[in-house]
């Protein structure tokens, strides 16, 4: 079954060369019962390990059932380990976040074994714990917790089982205890190696090798080997891997683990929710200001194109706009003969003036429009009606109020139909404006708009325009549609070529709400990035607390290696921890950053606005953080030697 020959192990500490082992021959046969003893330092320890595939020999060759197997990687030493040997410590190494049924069934996370809860079970009635097995290591007493190694030790069904001074931190009674469920073992046919100081435990044995100085002093037969093989390897079946079903495992352990901690998990989790909370708060303020912006600029008109005078050049020097320039009143018609892009416009003049009524006066701004001017700045009135060209034309005295004019000088009363004064002359209200609400620049509803030639002629003594409104049937042909109206204006107005340059001045509100948005999707992603820098620090103190954990848990570690767990077992196990602690915070972070956006919106009135993909991004961007800043402690975890592992204090 097992043979060595020639193996030789030598530790380097500092410059002197130690060696455990000095050209060891051994074979062991099935069915044996073997005792290694000798004093500390002799050795048997070392030769356990090497025979358990813990530990590599620096010399020699090694066949386990005829395969060498001395030069084989961790990863193939760690299958060999889990399909072929059984471990029982003298330390017990029992999980203390786990029951007696799971730590016996730990090794099952890594053979993928079925039908392996049922003989769970089984084990901890033979060996006499069936009725405690619920209970987790602290609640037991040493002879139990050794006796649910013994049954962990079985799980696999192996074909050898190594002991480690079994017995060493046992009572006489439970000492006899085991040693009765080993001698048991050993006549179902399985192999036993035990590692002992004490003459009666391995006089016990049917063979019993002497070592010291790390080489075997005596190897005698005490009793003949059993002619019954192996009767225990069977029933429990090899089963495919499904890559959920061990994500979920590892999931529900890193679940365990860190509740076991809940201090330094809280404390842990507490930069990625801040981080996540303030990235959904900060998209939420922007995505809201950039909503509230889009709809303020949509209030202006879509496709529009807002023409003025400007002011012309005579020997390079600006000045301001002559009468040949200024915009009248019949520019409008003209531009919308000539362009055939151009669906309606709007002459407009601007003034500011004292309106009253009754006792009540308020001063506001007065616009001059065109009956084209509601269609334009999607301003038809809800209640009322707005003006015609007929009203136009008639210069007709009737005005459309905004709500601020509303409600500072009507109140509740309702206002159609009432004359009011505007700079003393009487206007009939015909009609209230929709309301836009108020931004960074003016109050949108405190305005009162009249016929354009009302205002001109009979309140703000004008004979000119301050600006055309025009609206483009299609936005690519705005900028055609703009030099267009450039040229038009210059003929029409008999500019001079050499002062043609800013004689007339377009603006694109197309461009000036595409110009906004670049500053608010900046802005934006600006607060996000502040925001990401939290995320980070969390990811920073996530690594630092798995840093802890690993030296922690490094015995758990070499345990789990032990039993048959792959580098790749441990990394995902405690990338899995990782990726729970900040999947966790970042949940917790999405409804923190909720109640923030709520409560901000509700004492301060700001607009906010929530986005699906917001949260998503928050909680991916946190889930992968717990990724690479677990990546580093994982793999320290994955690449520790188990024998080393298994030492550490």
């Amino acid at each position: 079954m097992l043979k060595i020959e020639h193996i030789t192990k030598s530790y380097k500490m500092g410059e002197n060369v130690v060696n455990a082992l000095q050209d060891v021959s051994l074979e062991i046969s099935d069915g044996d019962y073997i005792a290694i003893m000798g004093p500390s330092g002799s050795g048997k320890s070392t030769l356990m390990h090497i025979l358990g595939l813990l530990d590599v020999p620096s010399n020699g060759s090694y066949k386990l059932n005829g395969r060498e197997v001395s030069h084989l990687t961790e990863d193939e030493l760690a299958v060999l380990r889990r399909e072929t040997i059984g471990f029982i410590f003298q330390q017990f190494n029992l999980l203390p976040r786990m029951s007696a049924l799971e730590n016996v069934k730990l090794p099952l996370l890594y053979s993928k074994k079925e039908g392996g809860a049922d003989y769970a079970n089984n084990l901890l009635d033979r060996t006499g714990i069936g009725k405690r097995s619920f209970h987790k290591p602290n609640e037991l007493s040493g002879g139990q917790q050794q006796r649910v190694a013994i049954a962990r030790s079985l799980i696999n069904k192996p074909l050898l089982i190594f002991a480690d001074e079994p017995t060493g931190n046992l009572d006489s009674v439970s000492e006899k205890e085991i040693l009765a469920i080993l001698k048991e073992l050993n006549d179902q046919g399985i192999t036993i190696v035990i590692v002992t100081h004490e003459e009666e435990v391995g006089l016990q044995a049917r063979r019993l090798i002497r070592m010291r100085d790390g080489a075997i002093q005596s190897d005698e037969r005490l009793a003949p080997l059993p002619f019954k093989t192996s009767e225990v390897r069977a029933n429990l079946q090899n089963k495919s891997a499904n890559i959920f079903t061990e994500i979920f495992e590892y999931l529900n352990l890193g679940f365990k683990t860190l509740a076991a901690n809940k201090v330094r998990t809280g404390l842990s989790m507490l930069g990625i929710l801040i981080g996540v909370a303030a990235v959904i708060a900060m998209l939420a303020i922007g995505r809201g200001a950039q909503k509230q912006i889009e709809a303020q600029l949509s209030s202006l008109g879509s496709n529009l194109l807002v023409l003025r005078s400007g002011a012309v050049r005579v020997g390079g020097v600006s000045q301001e706009s002559g009468a040949t320039t200024r915009l009248s009143i019949d520019d409008g018609q003209y531009i919308k003969d000539q362009i055939d892009s151009v669906k309606y416009f709007s002459a407009n003049v601007n003034g500011r003036g004292q309106v009253a009524f009754q006792n009540k006066n308020w001063s506001t701004q007065i616009i001059g429009g065109s009956a084209n001017y509601a269609r334009i700045h999607d301003l038809m009135p809800q209640t009322g009606r707005f003006f015609t060209e007929a009203d136009n034309l008639k210069r007709s005295r009737i005005v459309l109020v905004g709500m601020t004019v509303v409600r500072e000088i009507f109140g509740n009363q309702n206002p159609l139909g009432e004359m009011i004064k505007i700079n003393k002359v009487n206007f009939q209200v015909v009609g209230i404006l929709p309301e836009k609400g108020a931004n960074s620049f003016r109050d949108q509803d405190d305005v009162v708009i009249i016929p354009v030639l009302t205002a001109m002629h009979r309140l703000l003594g004008k004979e000119y325009v301050d600006s055309i409104d025009l609206e483009i049937t299609d936005p690519t042909k705005m900028e055609a549609a703009e030099d267009k109206i450039k040229s038009l204006m210059n003929t029409r107005h008999r500019v001079a070529p050499a002062q043609r340059e800013g004689a007339f001045e377009i603006r694109n509100m197309a461009d000036i709400q595409a110009a906004v948005q670049q500053s608010s999707n900046t802005m934006s992603v600006l607060l996000s990035s502040i925001a990401a820098i939290s995320l980070v620090v969390g990811g920073i103190g996530i690594m630092n607390i798995m840093l802890v954990s690993v030296t922690e848990r490094t015995r758990e570690i070499g345990l789990r290696k032990s039993i048959g767990a792959k580098r790749w077992d441990i990394l995902a196990q405690f990338l899995a921890e990782s990726v729970v602690v900040s999947a966790v915070g970042g949940i917790s972070g999405i409804i923190l950053g909720w109640l923030v956006v709520v409560a901000i919106g509700s004492l301060s009135g700001w607009t906010t606005s929530i986005s699906i993909s917001s949260v998503v991004l928050a909680f991916f961007f946190s889930a992968s953080i717990g990724i690479i800043f677990g990546i580093y402690p994982a793999r320290k975890a994955s690449l520790l030697n188990p024998i080393d592992a298994l030492r550490h204090e």
